[in-house]
């Protein structure tokens, strides 16, 4: 069996891949893919890892653990999401971005050593994943969030390199969540592992998208088409139909200007490329 973890991250993903592939766990069990409810194994793993203190589990507790997460039966891959595998969010930032994300990884891997495993995240632009995370904290100033950090100083890269180097060759693939729209069906697929049409598979579009444009789009998609046919088709309707409020990049951070999110955003693009070019990472690009 094969143990799938999507890692996020924060302010990406806001559990609709999941939910997505819940709503299609019967058909994802039939192709031998088990998609059990967070409440299984959320606490669980967080606990079992703690309990570990970062040493391979034994046959017993791998067994007693699985136990506890899978319905009955067997399956050839076994998805687990939530965002808070790498951290919580009031410990994202800390010197860098999700300093104890390696770690983290050991920790989980550790509770199935018999299996092989593969990690799924999705990054996003710092800035807009910075004020994001901080809007969703409301506690801390500014100064208090940042910590010393210089935004400009942010990497992506880092944190992927550290989950590979603690991953024991456990393969990566990353996405931007600025190309999810456009890519979404090729997540789904990426972490269920397996080619099958989805029901939902155009919720995501349908919250950016007007009703005339989701309309036009579920008509030229009843019918399967090739990836690139597929994408150009969603890139136009989004061109014409896209709610402006859902598209438009909204940066609320104070003291921030737009010199600064230029920087950022080129730093960003620049790290994107050093991403995919990483032995181990398979990169969905748009």
């Amino acid at each position: 069996m094969q143990i799938v973890y999507h890692l996020g991250a924060h302010c990406t993903d806001e559990e609709r891949l999941l939910r997505c592939l819940l709503r299609n766990r019967d058909a994802l069990a039939e192709a031998g893919v088990m998609v059990p409810g967070p409440a299984r194994y959320r606490n669980l793993i967080r606990d079992t890892a703690t309990a570990l203190r970062r040493m391979p589990a034994t046959d017993a507790t791998q067994e007693e653990v699985l136990d506890q997460i899978m319905d009955a039966g067997t399956a050839d891959r076994l998805i687990l999401s939530w965002e808070n595998f790498l951290s919580f969010p009031q410990w994202v930032l800390r010197g860098r971005l999700y300093p104890a994300a390696g770690e983290r990884v050991r920790g989980f891997t550790n509770i199935f050593p018999s299996f092989a495993a593969e990690l799924h995240i999705a990054i996003r632009n710092p800035a807009t994943f910075i004020p994001a995370l901080f809007q969703r904290q409301r506690v801390k100033s500014v100064e208090d969030f940042l910590a010393g950090v210089d935004p400009m100083n942010l990497r992506w890269s880092e944190v992927i390199a550290d989950l590979l180097a603690h991953g024991q060759d456990m393969p990566v693939t990353v996405w931007c969540d600025e190309d999810t729209p456009l890519i979404w069906p090729e997540v789904l697929r990426s972490v269920a592992g397996v080619d099958i049409p989805m029901e939902g598979e155009d919720e995501l579009l349908a919250t950016i998208m007007d009703d005339q444009g989701i309309e036009r789009l579920r008509k030229r998609m009843a019918t399967p088409l090739p990836i690139d046919e597929r994408r150009t088709i969603t890139a136009t309707l989004l061109e014409e139909h896209a709610k402006p409020e859902m598209v438009e990049m909204q940066i609320d951070m104070p003291g921030w200007t737009p010199e600064l999110v230029d920087a950022l955003t080129d730093a960003y693009e620049e790290d994107i490329l050093r991403i995919m070019a990483m032995p181990g990472v398979r990169f969905l690009s748009a």
